[in-house]
C-alpha cells in the first residue's frame, strides 16, 4: 500500500511539471494573440489617462513589450532544455519579427498608424534583453 502512495504522489509530481512545462511553452503564443488583439484598437480604446506623461508611458511601452515576448521564449526554450546562444538570438528574431508584423498591422487598423520609430523602440527592447542573456548566460 505504500509503495501504490509514492506510485500516485510521484506521479502527481510529474503531472503537474508537465502542466507548468506545457504553460510556460504556450505563454509566448498567448502574449503574442494579446499583443494582436491591443494592436487591433484604436491608440487610445485601452489605456487613456488623465496624466501628462500618459503619452511618454505609452511610447516607452515599446521597449519593454516586445522584450517581454523575447524572455518568454527564452523561458519557453528553458522549459524543454533547448536553451543555447544559438536559441537566445532565434527569441530575438523571433520577437524582433513579431514587432515588424506589429506595426504593418497596426497600418490597416483606424486611427492606428505604423512607424518606424516604434519598429526601432520594439527593437531596441528586445536587443537589449538579448545582451543581458548573452551576458548573463553565455559568458
Amino acid at each position: 500500500m505504500y509503495c501504490f502512495i509514492i506510485f500516485l504522489e510521484s506521479y502527481r509530481i510529474k503531472e503537474i511539471f508537465c502542466m507548468k512545462k506545457l504553460l510556460i511553452t504556450i505563454l509566448p503564443f498567448l502574449y503574442m494573440v494579446l499583443i494582436w488583439i491591443l494592436s487591433s484598437n484604436p491608440a487610445d480604446a485601452l489605456i487613456e489617462t488623465p496624466f501628462s506623461f500618459d503619452d511618454l508611458m505609452k511610447e516607452s511601452l515599446h521597449l519593454i513589450e516586445f522584450a517581454i515576448l523575447y524572455w518568454l521564449i527564452v523561458f519557453a526554450f528553458m522549459a524543454h532544455n533547448k536553451w543555447s546562444e544559438r536559441a537566445s538570438l532565434f527569441a530575438a528574431i523571433v520577437a524582433i519579427l513579431y514587432g515588424l508584423t506589429d506595426e504593418i498591422h497596426q497600418s490597416f487598423v483606424p486611427a492606428r498608424s505604423a512607424t518606424l520609430i516604434d519598429f526601432i523602440k520594439d527593437t531596441i527592447g528586445v536587443v537589449v534583453s538579448y545582451l543581458i542573456a548573452k551576458r548573463r548566460y553565455f559568458h
